[in-house]
Formats: C-alpha cells, structure tokens, sequence
C-alpha cells in the first residue's frame, strides 16, 4: 500500500486504477454535521441524556469496546438477518484494527499460524507479521475457495506440529480477485471450519455492492456454530476518513489464566493497550447515519451502488472492445465489488508500474503483491471504483497502448 502510494505521488496526471477506495462524487462535509447531530438527538431524545452527559458522550474517551455497538447490533439485524449481542460486538479504529486484534489474540505462541485465500488483501498479511503469525495460503478455486485445498493444508499444517487458528476469507467481491463464494460453497465452508475446529474470519467491505445479481448471507449470517468472527467497516458505505470498523466476536473462550468469557470481551482487552477506544466523534457520525437511514445501509448506498455496477459494467465492456481477440490477454467477470483481474503475456511488476506511470500515464496494482511466491507475475489488479466515465475510457486507452507496447496490439 506504501509503494502504490508512493508511484501515485510521483505520477499525480495518470489515471489510477490502482486504489480500491471509494467514490467521492457523493462526499459532502455537510453530511458529516448533519450525522452528527442526528446522534445528539438520539441520546437526547431517545436515551434521556442530559447536556452535560450528551457533551461528555462525544467529547471524552468512551468505553473501550464502542459507544454505537447497539446501534450496529440493529443495523445488522436489518441488513444481515442476523441476530447479534452487541455486547459481542468491539468497534474498532478501521478494519484493520479489527483484523490486528483478532489475529493478536489467536497467536499464542510460535506454533500457531492462519490460513487465508489467495490472493490475499495485504492488510490481512501485513498485520499477521506484526503479531509474528504465519500465513498458510489457500487456494481460491472457481467459487472463492478451494475446500479440498483447505483440508489438505489444514493436515498439512498439523502434520507439521503447527495449530491452525482460522482461516481469512473475503465471500463477497473479494479484493484483489474479485470473487464471491456461492451459496453452497459457503454452507461447505461452515461445516468444514466446524469439523476443523478452527475459526473463519469473514471480511465483508464490498457486500452491498453487487452488479444487480442480488446479495448472498454472509458467513455470519448462517453461522450455527459460533464459527465465524465477523469484521465489518463502513469506510465503504458511510465515510472512509472516519475510520470505524468493527468486529462481531460471539464465542466464548478462555484466556491465559483460564478464565472463561467472551471473546469480544478479550479482544477489547487488547484494544485498550493499542488505542485506547476508537474516536467518538467518528462512532457519532456513522451512529447519524445509521440512524439516518433507519439501519438500512443497503438502502443509505444505492447511488453508490448504481455508481460501481455502471463503473465495472463499462471497465468490462472496454475491455472486451479493445482485447476480445487477443488470445493472450484474458481477465475475470465478478458480479460486484470494485476489482478486475487481468492475465497477460508479459510481466506485470513493480518496474513496468513505474514505465507505466512516467510514459503512458495510467496506474494499476501487480497482482504479485497479494501472493506470497512467485503467483501473480502475469496479472494486474484494475480498480474501477474512483473513476468517471470519461477516465474509465481514457484510462483504457492508455492501458492498450502499455500493451502494444509490450507487443500486445488491440484487436
């Protein structure tokens, strides 16, 4: 993320494809008041609070584990089916945190390690090496994961001496692949974790945001078991610069004295020597909008959602027009989220990105930052969900031109 960062300072007149954030044609800070206020008069009007308890609410630090956790429980009773403690429920600075604080508590020593699907988002990976917990790849298959694959390292990792703790998997529009799990898939999924003993982190940022073909339940959704710790963000559907996230930890288990509770109650533990409680001031605008929108934020992100599934059918419908008798160059056709993957006959790296950028003015990801090996060489990840129309078309053609550079000519 700190290289892309970095070739997109340095080339700040190329159209990117290459960040998965999310549109900003419907940012207004005056929405931001707006939220904030709608929280205000929740807890006035609806908890009974006083000025002075209204005041400290937003302004001090808060209970460690969130201030909007019942207001979440509701959204996701709306949204999700799912019927959540929000006791059991830990709000979280971002996603990420949600990620570093389960993975830090499921590493207990040097024998444990996770699984994940490959290609793996790099926040999973790169917080897995802070907590020194190694990640076992999995691999995607045709549905979003392989179970026979799964099983096999699942042994293999045993066999080893090792404890595989949970396995990470993105169901929906994955990033980078783009995939998602069918139905039966997911319900294979669940009862293998259960058979297995492990847990499945289940990462959701791009289940609202389907081509038209409908949402699938999540993981969590189906889960009878307590197998799956849910993370959860609303960088997506509500505001990225507020950066809350959080996690839905149901299980019960027992920590390192050997007490047994919650296991949202352990993960708040280690929030609290991490970052203390995650703002307030951000909880109560997304509290706003939540409240806003009567917990619906599949209804609260329709434009947004009309937004990307025009965006991915015009980046699949150029690259059709411009690369369909090309026997060479092929890429996946997801049914939502924001990524697109392209195989080509050359390599896609870090030098030519850089070529890229300084010569043809046009920005993507190589797939081989989400492979830990030599996987992905051949690929590059296109985000469409930051541009217009327009940079949608220009952006292509300049990508076509980087192929015939590389000896690739538009058919």
């Amino acid at each position: 993320m700190t290289f892309l960062n970095e070739v997109t300072a340095r080339y700040p007149n190329a159209l990117s494809f290459a960040p998965g954030r999310p549109t900003e044609e419907h940012f207004d800070v005056r929405s931001v008041h707006r939220h904030l206020e709608r929280f205000c008069d929740h807890l006035s009007r609806d908890l009974g609070h006083g000025p002075a308890e209204v005041n400290r609410t937003l302004c001090q630090y808060g209970r460690t584990s969130g201030i909007v956790h019942d207001l979440i429980a509701r959204h996701l009773e709306v949204d999700e089916g799912m019927q959540v403690d929000p006791e059991s429920i830990v709000v979280t600075v971002g996603c990420q945190e949600a990620m570093f604080l389960t993975l830090r508590s499921l590493r207990r020593d040097e024998r444990d390690v996770v699984l994940a699907v490959a290609p793996t988002y790099v926040g999973l990976t790169g917080a897995a090496r802070l907590v020194d917990l190694p990640v076992v790849p999995v691999a995607s298959g045709a549905t979003g994961i392989d179970l026979t694959d799964l099983a096999a390292k699942l042994r293999l990792v045993r066999e080893r001496g090792l404890r595989p703790r949970g396995c990470y998997v993105v169901p929906d529009f994955a990033n980078p692949s783009g995939l998602r799990m069918d139905l039966a898939t997911r319900r294979a999924l669940l009862d293998l974790a259960a058979r297995e003993g492990i847990l499945l982190l289940e990462d959701n940022p791009y289940g609202m945001f389907h081509d038209g073909s409908g949402r699938l339940p999540t993981l969590k959704a189906l889960d009878t078991d307590r197998t799956v710790v849910y993370l959860g963000s609303f960088a997506k559907t509500v505001l990225p610069g507020a950066r809350v996230g959080y996690l839905i930890a149901d299980q019960r288990v027992r920590d390192a004295q050997g007490r047994v509770g919650g296991f949202a109650e352990q993960l708040s533990r280690i929030k609290s020597m991490v970052t203390v409680n995650t703002s307030p001031v951000s909880q109560a605008v997304i509290g706003g909008a939540l409240l806003e929108n009567d917990f619906s934020l599949a209804r609260g992100t329709v434009r947004e959602r009309q937004s990307y599934q025009r965006n991915l059918a015009h980046l699949l419908r150029g690259l059709e027009s411009r690369f369909q008798r090309c026997p060479d160059v092929s890429w996946n056709t997801p049914h939502g989220g924001f990524f697109v993957v392209v195989s080509v006959p050359f390599a896609a790296d870090d030098e030519l990105l850089e070529r890229s950028g300084q010569e043809f003015g046009v920005l993507w990801t190589p797939m081989s930052h989400f492979y830990d090996g030599k996987e992905g060489r051949n690929q590059l990840r296109l985000s469409c969900s930051s541009l217009s129309d327009e940079q949608l078309e220009e952006g292509l053609n300049r990508l076509a031109a980087l192929f015939a550079d590389r000896g690739v000519d538009p058919c």
